[in-house]
């Protein structure tokens, strides 16, 4: 699915297809960090099936106002020590298929929120 929308800064989610996703200009095909200023390519793990806390720890250090987290092509619920820190702390999650996830990044960055997207691709 490509998107038209390009009226806001940062960096914007322009297409999503099975297993890769365009921010602005880059295809990526692997699990990304998205936020309004950077890309994180080296986000680990490569599906659902291998997400542990640890790896939705690193997301605290980008400050984040709320997290999406796409959890590939069909929406996949984490246990709630996952995101138990988070909302804690008055940080909001929301868990999606990565699909609806990319849409929702896109809203929340056009709405200028500190926004961060962790994208799973398989």
């Amino acid at each position: 699915m490509r998107f038209a929308q390009d009226s806001f800064a940062g960096n914007i989610i322009r297409a999503y297809a099975a297993g890769q996703v365009t921010v602005n200009d880059d295809v990526i095909t692997r699990s990304v960090i998205v936020t309004p200023d950077r890309i994180i390519r080296d986000w680990l793990p490569d599906s659902f099936g291998e997400l542990e806390p640890r790896h939705l720890a690193r997301l605290e250090g980008l400050q984040p106002e709320i997290i999406v987290l796409g959890t590939g092509s069909r929406q996949c619920f984490p246990t709630p020590e996952f995101t138990a820190g988070f909302l804690s702390r008055g940080i909001g999650v929301e868990i999606m298929d990565t699909n609806a996830a990319c849409r929702t990044y896109n809203i929340l960055l056009s709405e200028g929120r500190r926004v961060v997207a962790a994208l799973l691709m398989a």
